[in-house]
């Protein structure tokens, strides 16, 4: 049998498969779908073809579209990097060299490794167009706001070799980090302390200028929280309360304040701190399942 999916004489998608009762998942979290033994088979070029050569499908979008659609359990990360690797891969890329006319090949030509290694961008026809008539290369949708956190008067602050130390304190962004203005919001907006700091961007948005929230009239968005080593201690556990904390409005309120996901029971500072291993231990693990469903 000669087929485009043969591979040293075997199909590459491991076609015929097996007959069993019963879809389960095999070792590596693959389905193995239900291919039942009633003994039915058709022969086509003098071929018998059962249950064990049926491609997984779908009733309704094979009578919906009248084609032949494959349909399986997509169960890794990797496969839906595979349908967005050509819009994400970047423009086309040549490496090229300008050589004299007469310059023949000779052997013991010294290769210069830095300038075949030398990045050279190349536009194609196609995306020179686009370039040119301004047409949408990419899009992402909703935006994401990053969202920033620190300890009481330890948010990041950037400044020059040459700046004076005074002028860098009397910075806007120092007095009022995105963080600590997501607290004064929730002083005198009633809207936001029902909202985590992770879900402020879907109903406020961040006027950079003024440094302070506003709601949201327009547009959608979602919230994203910087990633923090669980090394720094505080910091780490500051993080894992802001996803849990509503309407926090102030670092006290943060500290004696947690919201149980089996109820509404507060606890106080001394509970949590007495209760934090084991909350670290359930988020580790909740973390360590997700990341295993989608990598096997």
């Amino acid at each position: 049998m000669n087929c485009p999916c043969m591979v040293d004489k075997k199909c590459s998608k491991s076609f015929p498969k097996q007959l069993c009762n019963h879809s389960s998942f095999d070792q590596n979290g693959f389905p193995l779908y239900k291919r039942r033994n009633n003994g039915h088979f058709v022969e086509i070029l003098g071929v018998k073809l059962d249950n064990r050569n049926v491609v997984p499908y779908n009733k309704y979008l094979l009578k919906r579209y009248q084609a032949h659609i494959n349909v399986e359990w997509c169960n890794q990360g990797s496969s839906i990097k595979y349908l967005l690797k050509y819009t994400n891969k970047g423009p086309d890329r040549a490496t090229v060299a300008v050589v004299p006319a007469n310059n023949e090949c000779e052997n013991n030509d010294v290769v210069d490794e830095i300038t075949e290694y030398y990045d050279c961008r190349y536009l194609s026809a196609c995306e020179a167009s686009c370039r040119i008539f301004k047409y949408d290369v990419q899009c992402r949708y909703p935006s994401v706001v990053r969202l920033p956190f620190h300890l009481p008067n330890q948010q990041q602050i950037v400044y020059g070799k040459d700046d004076d130390i005074d002028n860098v304190l009397d910075k806007p962004s120092v007095a009022a980090s995105k963080f600590t203005s997501w607290m004064e919001c929730n002083v005198i907006d009633s809207e936001a302390r029902i909202l985590t700091y992770v879900e402020f961007p879907i109903k406020f948005v961040w006027i950079l200028n003024g440094r302070f929230w506003k709601r949201r009239k327009v547009g959608k968005a979602i919230g994203r929280i910087h990633s923090v080593s669980p090394n720094p201690g505080e910091a780490y556990f500051l993080r894992i309360l802001l996803n849990k904390v509503k309407g926090p409005t102030s670092f006290d309120d943060i500290r004696t304040m947690f919201v149980m996901h089996s109820g509404y029971y507060m606890m106080t500072r001394n509970t949590l701190m007495h209760l934090k291993k084991q909350v670290i231990l359930i988020w580790f693990l909740s973390t360590l399942l997700i990341c295993y469903i989608v990598n096997v």
